[in-house]
């Protein structure tokens, strides 16, 4: 079943890069995307019903709870991207904007880059899983740089670079994990995840411990943590608004997943999290601050909502360096809150900039009027991504600050709690005057307002699907997913 998840993006990019028809183009991705998801499905009940909670394929692929969690959060955006592509390429085309011959190659591009994140949350060898995090770089970077203007190519090439340095850190972290297990493995399994974590205690931990410190600031570079996050903002707002949302809801986690497994390895080498924890607890609150401090002086909509990515990526780093089952099980949960609901805003943001033809705050007025669903749902979202309740992220963000108290880090707690109020301040003050005001029915007749009325319907239900899960996310979760979540939890502290 994961060759089967394998195949099917990358037959799927061969035929986009064959087929010229863009109507039989759509048809293949929807049907990809929902092929995806329902192997997704078939493999997750696989993981939940093994007795280990495990799932082996072929001697090479490698399924737990954790890898689960991160595989099914890049398979459902990837079907709500999917979808919402297919009315947004057609608007860009109408537009102008994009030639119809560029529709395929948006489609190519869109399954080579899930190919490779599958394959890095698929893999159980630490050098495979850095390979296909490459392979990620590279195949969202043409990505990033679709429109081929001066700005978007610009932010494709800081991309490439920055994160292909931070990811040469992380394979000298990688290196150093390996020589650390040169003795106490057989040869094959000197960089497999469950290997090494069963035989962390012998580690070598001089070598352990400087090898997490480059893995960190490699795989943090790609996952957005301050300082190494200044790829993102530019990457985030110049990419197109679906791809921005799987920029953002799904590759940030891969880079994150691949953090976390080394910080169950290190810390059963160390036999504790004191290490790791003040590393992470430091980027973590240095991630939450810069966002803070750069959403105050936002004028793009969607750079803002990139810098809220580096918020949150923060927070799951927090969660991560407290190292408790409480804080491990609320950053799990953040992870899946932050990218359902990140998602669902940057889809809004397309929508909006389809409308609108600006990216600038100021520029826009009447969103309620204008876009009847979208507008509301993108309100709605703000309050939701800023941890208002009673949407899931501030389910999350309350569990995260409660597990920062539980183990005693009471001013950290305290910190966080007042940043997150400050941020919240940055969006209101910042996008809140996007949603009032708007031209009246009698300019819209002359021509001098925009039209009302939704221009992406098949995206819209995307949205609307979305808003949906993250207002019951707040109140209820499926056993499955708790079952996931705590199966996760009790991986990583050794239970």
């Amino acid at each position: 079943m994961i060759l089967l998840l394998l195949l099917i993006p990358g037959l799927s990019a061969a035929l986009f890069f064959l087929c010229r028809n863009n109507k039989i183009n759509h048809i293949i991705n929807v049907s990809a995307a929902s092929l995806l998801l329902l192997c997704g499905a078939w493999l997750t009940g696989q993981v939940i019903h093994s007795p280990e909670m495990e799932y082996r394929s072929l001697g090479f692929f490698y399924m737990d709870p954790l890898g689960i969690i991160v595989l099914d959060i890049v398979l459902f955006i990837g079907f709500a991207t999917g979808i919402y592509s297919v009315s947004y390429l057609e608007n860009e085309i109408q537009e102008g904007v994009l030639p119809k011959t560029r529709c395929r190659l948006y489609y190519g591009l869109f399954y080579l880059f899930l190919f490779t994140m599958i394959l890095a949350l698929t893999v159980e060898n630490m050098g495979i899983f850095w390979i296909a995090i490459e392979a990620t770089t590279l195949a969202s970077a043409f990505l990033v740089g679709f429109h081929n203007d001066k700005h978007a190519l610009e932010a494709a090439w800081k991309y490439v670079i920055i994160c292909s340095v931070g990811i040469a850190i992380a394979l000298l972290g990688i290196i150093l994990l390996h020589l650390s297990s040169i003795d106490a493995l057989s040869e094959g399994q000197q960089l497999d995840f469950p290997a090494l974590f069963a035989k962390a205690a012998v580690l070598k931990k001089p070598i352990v411990r400087l090898s997490f410190l480059f893995i960190l600031i490699g795989f943090g570079t790609k996952a957005g943590l301050a300082p190494m996050h200044t790829w993102l903002p530019d990457a985030h707002s110049q990419a197109p608004s679906p791809i921005s949302a799987l920029l953002s809801g799904v590759l940030l986690n891969s880079a994150m997943y691949g953090i976390m497994r080394t910080v169950a390895i290190v810390n059963r080498c160390e036999g504790g999290s004191q290490y790791t924890g003040r590393l992470l607890i430091g980027a973590g609150l240095l991630s939450v601050l810069t966002a803070a401090v750069f959403i105050l002086t936002q004028k793009d909509y969607k750079r803002l909502l990139a810098y809220s990515s580096i918020e949150h990526m923060g927070i799951v780093a927090l969660a991560v360096g407290v190292f408790t089952p409480l804080s491990l099980f609320a950053g799990l949960f953040h992870m899946i809150n932050h990218s359902l609901t990140k998602s669902m805003l940057f889809l809004s943001a397309g929508t909006i900039l389809q409308k609108f033809h600006t990216k600038k705050v100021q520029k826009i007025k009447g969103l309620l009027r204008t876009l009847p669903v979208t507008g509301p749902v993108f309100f709605l979202g703000l309050f939701a991504i800023a941890g208002v309740p009673p949407f899931s992220v501030f389910a999350s963000e309350l569990s995260v600050i409660l597990a920062l108290f539980d183990a005693k880090y009471l001013y950290i707690g305290g910190v966080l709690a007042v940043l997150l109020a400050g941020i919240f301040a940055g969006i209101a003050a910042t996008l809140f005057p996007m949603i009032a005001g708007g031209g009246t029915e009698e300019e819209e007749e002359e021509g001098e307002a925009i039209p009302v009325g939704e221009i992406n319907k098949g995206g819209t239900a995307v949205i609307l699907m979305l808003f949906c899960i993250i207002c019951i996310g707040g109140f209820f979760l499926p056993d499955s997913v708790i079952l996931l979540m705590e199966g996760a939890r009790d991986l990583m502290l050794g239970l």
